[in-house]
């Protein structure tokens, strides 16, 4: 049996209702398996009960543009400065040859995103490059989804320009950007991010850029990058702030966020000082599925799609999280190379029937989606 306390909180989630960040807290908190396994139980019931039972996947390819970023955040090992032994920046060519062989291969997303790259201009505007490489794909192929940079991203882009992030925004979405990826949000707690990050968007920004997507009537995704400095607290913290946000595009009646996906920290090839400080180098498997978990129950019915990362957990990790709250499985990528330069040990390419089969392996049927999670194809039953 659970402790009261835990009781009263899960039932209180199963009920429907918002739980407090002071009950958040309190879950995570939980050591005791009975406690642990009372609220997977719960996030499983919860995810059956908002998502259902089918377990969803997207086919899309991954678009790392280029390496040379002007920040140095503590946990990349993906950045290179101009120059560097392998630094690399692609041009449009490359870019369309990727799309193409994408969907060759069934993609109905590309998912683009990049460092921060000084010289990534055309005519002396960052704006116009940014906007004519997604032209370059959006003219070959105007119904593929372009899921693409995120807001870390567009501040740079406004930066550079002196523009609003409403004139950025609204001026990729004009180029072919049909969604944004919640990346770059890492903990939305400045305490965090001034040894994470420092040199990235503080959290207010971040959310700022997001509302204004919502507002514009592009959805994003949402993300956290979890178990390295950060303290229970400050994880229900960025829970609650997506969970505002969220809030505020459905009062307006936007789609607003998408979906939820937990990013462990792997600090394999991470920079030396942050390696020390967490004292290992893979996620913790236990950690993220509680996590997740909680994320389930605290973001509720607010963001009702929940992903693991199959690329940072490995694919028996990802799998075993979609008994933990989760009912995406996530994208094929076909590469990826952020999260692999930093060690991962999950690969950087899954075949979409190495998927279907993780799936068929809990007894649960699998459906492709698109971006937005609308089904592409008949829900696959598993045979009994």
């Amino acid at each position: 049996m659970a402790n009261n306390r835990v009781d009263a909180i899960l039932h209180r989630a199963l009920a429907g209702n918002d739980i407090s960040p002071e009950a958040g807290v309190t879950l995570l908190q939980q050591t005791e398996p009975a406690a642990i396994a009372a609220i997977r139980e719960a996030a499983d019931q919860l995810r059956q009960q908002q998502a259902g039972n089918t377990v969803t996947y997207v086919i899309n390819r991954n678009i790392n543009f280029t390496n040379i970023c002007e920040q140095h955040c503590s946990f990349c090992a993906f950045r290179r400065d101009a120059g560097d032994e392998g630094a690399y920046w692609l041009d449009n060519a490359k870019v369309l040859e990727k799309a193409t062989d994408a969907v060759q291969r069934g993609a109905t997303e590309i998912c683009m995103q990049g460092g921060l790259n000084l010289e990534a201009k055309l005519n002396g505007s960052s704006l116009a490059y940014y906007c004519q490489v997604v032209e370059t794909i959006t003219r070959q192929f105007p119904h593929l989804h372009l899921h693409a940079f995120s807001p870390q991203e567009v501040q740079f882009i406004a930066r550079e320009d002196s523009l609003s992030y409403v004139e950025v925004i609204a001026a990729l979405q004009a180029a072919g950007v049909g969604s944004m990826p919640g990346t770059a949000a890492e903990v939305l707690d400045d305490e965090v991010r001034r040894i994470l990050c420092p040199e990235k968007t503080d959290s207010a920004t971040w959310l700022e850029i997001v509302a204004t997507a919502h507002r514009l009537g592009m959805p994003t995704t949402s993300t956290m990058l979890s178990g390295h400095i950060e303290t229970p607290e400050q994880q229900i913290k960025h829970l609650d702030l997506l969970r505002s946000l969220q809030q505020s595009a459905q009062d307006r009646g936007d789609r607003g966020i998408t979906e939820f996906i937990l990013l462990p920290f792997v600090g394999q090839e991470a920079p030396k000082p942050l390696r020390r400080r967490v004292g290992r180098d893979q996620p913790i498997l236990a950690d993220a599925l509680l996590l997740m978990a909680v994320a389930r129950i605290y973001l509720g019915r607010w963001i009702p799609n929940h992903q693991p990362s199959w690329v940072k957990l490995g694919l028996a990790g990802a799998t075993e999280a979609l008994t933990w709250g989760c009912n995406d499985i996530g994208g094929t990528l076909m590469e990826e190379h952020i999260t692999s330069m930093a060690g991962a040990q999950g690969g950087t390419c899954m075949e979409v029937d190495t998927l279907q089969a993780a799936i068929s392996s809990l007894g649960r049927p699998y459906q492709q989606r698109d971006t937005l999670y609308n089904a592409i194809a008949t829900p696959t039953l598993v045979p009994s």
